[in-house]
Parts: C-alpha cells; structure tokens; sequence
C-alpha cells in the first residue's frame, strides 16, 4: 500500500554523549541500563520536543504518553558493535540521608553504581496523522530542529540532538515472496534463529561470517492500571531470513529497506 493521504512517514538520527535507560528490575546499589532505545522513552523525547508534559503526578500516566502512545515507530541502531553500544559505570554517593535509611531509622549514606551509554545513536521512523495536531507539531518542530523542551535520554544531563530529517514518499506492506532483512529492531513471536537463510553463494557466505543476532526484552507501553512497563521481544540482526518466517508489521521503504513499525 502506498502511504494514505492522511498519513506522513518520517525519520531522524537520534544521538547522545550519553544515555541512561534504567532498568526498573534492578535493585541498589546497582543500576543497569537497557542497550536500546525503547518505544516509551521514544515518546517522552517527542513529548518534549513539542512540549508535552511528562510525570508530575502519582497515579496518572504523564500527558505525553496518553497523547502519543498510538503513534506508530520503528527504531534502527546506528553505530553500534553488532547491535550493543560500549557502556561504562560511574560510583557517586547520595549523602541527603533520604535515599537510604539505617536500622534505626536514621539517614545512611547511599553508594550507587549506575551502568550508562556511550555515544548511542538511533535511526528513528514516525508514522504521522497528518490531521493530528501533536502529529504535525512533532513533524514542524522536527524538520525545523527546534524542542520546546530539551529532550534528554534517560536522564538530565544526557541531552539528545538530531539530524538527517527525512521523509518518505511511499511505503509498502512486505510480502514475504523472497528472503529478507529487517532493517530495523523488531519484536518476535517466536524463535527466529531457526529461520535464518542458508549461504548459497559466496558473497553469502562472508555475510554469514560477521552475522550476529542480538536479543534483548523491551518495554513498548504502560500497563494503565499498575504504571509499570509492559514488554515485547525484540530483535536486531544482520541476517537473511527465510520466507517461512512472517514478522508483524514490516514494511518496504525506498523500494529496498524493510523496517518494523510497532
């Protein structure tokens, strides 16, 4: 299908110096970061570059979320090590004596470890409503390069910038008629590595000799009534896969790139 009328797809390469996806399963002193971009912190960067608000009150989900959370994205990692980006930690104490509490009640010192990105870099893909306004604001503001908010990865002091806007002029249901390779992360319903194309040629088979596949469990929304993430599985490779393998939601780009809009 080509892209309806009322519909705009879009992309930017995302970067940052540094970045810090917590974990929420990780407890003190150790905090761990996801290695990739996630659909929820995706949104709050949109949020505040068209200047949503984000979480101010317990109990209710943040206006950026409930305003963009039916958008469709696609994520691709850019510059990465087959699909990790190099990570390092940092030690730093929480002396306030609010953050930990000794046995008898009186504030302790924390000592924290905190595990971040360096240098992570995302190719990210909108599917807009052309006749929603948080829509068109995200595409205006985009094209332009302006936030209302500085947009940040995770934390603060990790401010992301963008480049390379891009807009496409036809997109295209896949077919699955022939071997493929998904540009993109995608989440899986099952087991893909038993789907991966045999190397007939030998162009082929240097390909199959730096493939990777790399896994990892992300969020891709919030359960509305516990506030905690909920999760898909999800994978990037360099692989060919078979035609018996049908992933949901792919799509041709540029008659040639394949990319999962979830």
């Amino acid at each position: 299908m080509k892209i309806n009328i009322m519909q705009k797809l879009i992309s930017i390469d995302l970067f940052a110096d540094f970045g810090m996806l917590k974990k929420p399963d990780t407890n003190e002193p150790v905090y761990l970061t996801f290695n990739m971009l996630h659909k929820p912190a995706l949104l709050g960067i949109l949020g505040a570059i068209i200047g949503l608000e984000g979480f101010k009150e317990k109990g209710k989900l943040p206006e950026y979320y409930e305003k963009l959370k039916d958008l469709k994205i696609g994520i691709e990692p850019l510059r990465h090590e087959n699909g990790n980006f190099q990570k390092s930690t940092v030690k730093y104490n929480n002396a306030t004596g609010l953050a930990n509490k000794s046995e008898d009640n009186s504030g302790a010192t924390l000592n924290i470890i905190e595990q971040f990105l360096i240098a992570p870099a995302f190719r990210c893909y909108f599917l807009l409503d052309t006749e929603n306004e948080n829509h068109k604001n995200i595409d205006e503001n985009l094209e332009n390069y302006h936030a209302e908010y500085l947009p940040y990865l995770g934390k603060n002091e990790f401010s992301v910038w963008w480049k390379e806007y891009k807009k496409y002029d036809e997109i295209k249901d896949f077919d699955f008629s022939k071997e493929y390779k998904i540009g993109s992360v995608f989440y899986k319903n099952e087991a893909v590595s038993s789907h991966i194309a045999k190397a007939l040629s030998r162009a082929m088979r240097k390909e199959l000799k730096n493939r990777f596949v790399y896994f990892e469990r992300l969020p891709v929304s919030y359960n509305e009534k516990l506030f905690q993430y909920e999760y898909n599985d999800f994978a990037y490779t360099n692989a060919r896969f078979n035609t018996e393998l049908k992933i949901d939601n792919v799509k041709i780009i540029d008659q040639q790139t394949l990319i999962q809009l979830f």
